[in-house]
C-alpha cells in the first residue's frame, strides 16, 4: 500500500471516529445513561423462583430505577405495622402492599400525594365518607373541605354493586384507605416493578382515567398543539430524567406531569395534583379555590418556561371567560331544576327522570368538557364538544319543561 493509500485510510478512519463521538455526544440521555445488565441483573431466591413462576416482573424490575440503586425485593415486600403478614417461601413479606410501603423512602411525595384530590377525595367521590376514619376524614377535609365527608354516589348505586367495582373503583381506588391506615397506591402511575418516573409522565398514564366525556383530558392534550408537538417529538425527549433537575432540554414539550407535578428547571416538583389548579373546574358552577392566587402563580412559572408573559396572561384570560360564561349557562339550567322540583313536577328521587340525565350530562360532561378545553389548548372542545352541547341540552331541558308545565296546568 502506498503512503497516499495509508494516509487516506487514517484521514478517513479518524473522520469516522470523531463523527462516532460527535454522534454519541448528542444521543439523549435516557440511550446513554442505561445501567449496564449485569450489574441490574436480579439475584437471590426471589429472582430465581420469579423468573420461573412470573418472569415479566423479574424483568421489569432489573429496568428499574430501584434495581440500579440497590433496592431488593424484601426491601419493598416486607411487611410493615398494621400490614398482614403472610409466609412465602421461607419468607414473611405483606399480604398487600399499600402506599405505605412505598412511603418508607417516598415520605415527601407520600405526604404531598394525600394532600391532593388524588387521596382521599378519590375514592369518596364514589364511596363516601364509609370507609374512612375520622382522623383521616378530618385530614383530607383540612385540604378538600366537603369532598370525603360526603354520602356515597347516588348515580353510581344506581348503576349497581358491579359497575362501581369493576368501573368507578377501577380509577377512583388510587385514594383508597388501606388496613395499615395509609391511603391510595402509587402504582397506578408509576407501576408495581418498573416503578417508572418516565411511566408517569407519558400522557397515556394519566389518561388511563381522566379520559372520556367526563374529564376528557387526554382528547384535549392530543388535540392540543402540546400533544401534537409532544407527539412528533417524543423521540428526541428524556422522560426518565431526574425529577428534582428536570429541564427543558430533557422535556421541550410539556406533557400532563410537567404542568401539574414537575420542577421544571428549579421549580418545585409535588405530588399534589391539586397545588397548581386555581378552580374548581370539576364543580357544576366553578369557583376559585380558595388558593387561587397561588395555585394560579405556580403555573404561570411553569408555562414561562415555554411562553411569553403577554401569552400566558391572554391564554387565562380567556379560560376564564369561558369559565364564566359556562357557569353562567348551567347556573341557568339548575335554577330550572329548581323551579321544577318546587312546582312539584319533578320527583324528590334522583335520576329518575329523563330531565334529570340531560341536566347530568350538560354540567358534569359538556360544562366540564368545555372549561378544560379553554385552560388545556383544545378548541374543539370548548365549542363542539362543550358550548354546542350545552346549547342543545338546555333547549331540550326548556322543551320538557314546557311540556310538565303544560300537562300539570291541564285539569
Amino acid at each position: 500500500m502506498t503512503f497516499r493509500a495509508i494516509f487516506i485510510s487514517v484521514v478517513v478512519g479518524a473522520a469516522f471516529i470523531v463523527g462516532a463521538v460527535f454522534f454519541n455526544a448528542r444521543r439523549p440521555a435516557h440511550e446513554t445513561e442505561q445501567p449496564k445488565a449485569e450489574f441490574v441483573r436480579a439475584t437471590g431466591k426471589c429472582a430465581t423462583c420469579h423468573r420461573r413462576e412470573t418472569s415479566a416482573v423479574v424483568h421489569q424490575f432489573e429496568r428499574s430505577r430501584h434495581a440500579n440503586s440497590g433496592v431488593t425485593c424484601l426491601d419493598c415486600h416486607q411487611a410493615l405495622e398494621g400490614q398482614a403478614q403472610q409466609p412465602h417461601n421461607g419468607f414473611t413479606i405483606a399480604g398487600e402492599l399499600t402506599a405505605k410501603n412505598c412511603s418508607q423512602c417516598h415520605t415527601t411525595e407520600y405526604q404531598q400525594f394525600i394532600k391532593s384530590r388524588h387521596g382521599a377525595p378519590a375514592w369518596a367521590a364514589v364511596r363516601g365518607k364509609q370507609d374512612f376514619t375520622v382522623e383521616q376524614i378530618e385530614f383530607a377535609e383540612t385540604y378538600h373541605e366537603g369532598a370525603v365527608n360526603r354520602a356515597a354516589n347516588q348515580l353510581a348505586q344506581r348503576e349497581g354493586q358491579s359497575a362501581i367495582d369493576v368501573g368507578c373503583l377501577g380509577c377512583h381506588d388510587i385514594g383508597k384507605p388501606n388496613s395499615d391506615g395509609s391511603i391510595g397506591t402509587c402504582t397506578h402511575c408509576h407501576a408495581r416493578h418498573t416503578t417508572s418516573v418516565a411511566l408517569a409522565r407519558e400522557p397515556e398514564t394519566c389518561g388511563q382515567c381522566h379520559m372520556g366525556p367526563d374529564h376528557s383530558q387526554i382528547e384535549i392534550f392530543h388535540e392540543s398543539k402540546h400533544g401534537v408537538l409532544y407527539n412528533a417529538q417524543k423521540r428526541e425527549m428524556n422522560l426518565g430524567a431526574d425529577p428534582k433537575h428536570l429541564s427543558t432540554a430533557d422535556m421541550s414539550v410539556p406533557t400532563c406531569s410537567t404542568c401539574h407535578l414537575s420542577g421544571l428547571e428549579g421549580l418545585k416538583v409535588t405530588h399534589d395534583t391539586s397545588e397548581r389548579l386555581s378552580y374548581w373546574l370539576f364543580a357544576p358552577v366553578s369557583k376559585q379555590r380558595p388558593s387561587y392566587h397561588q395555585a394560579q402563580s405556580a403555573m404561570k412559572e411553569t408555562c414561562l418556561k415555554c411562553h411569553a408573559q403577554t401569552h400566558v396572561e391572554k391564554i387565562y384570560q380567556e379560560a376564564e371567560g369561558v369559565v364564566e360564561a359556562t357557569n353562567a349557562k348551567i347556573s341557568e339550567a339548575k335554577a330550572l331544576m329548581t323551579e321544577l322540583r318546587q312546582e312539584g313536577l319533578l320527583t324528590p328521587d334522583p335520576f329518575d327522570e329523563p330531565i334529570e340525565f340531560i341536566y347530568f350530562d350538560l354540567w358534569h360532561y359538556y360544562g366540564r368538557t368545555a372549561k378544560h378545553g379553554a385552560f388545556m389548548g383544545g378548541a374543539d372542545f370548548v365549542q363542539w364538544h362543550g358550548n354546542y352541547e350545552l346549547l342543545l341540552k338546555a333547549t331540550e331541558m326548556k322543551h320538557i319543561a314546557a311540556e310538565l308545565r303544560e300537562r300539570h296546568a291541564k285539569p
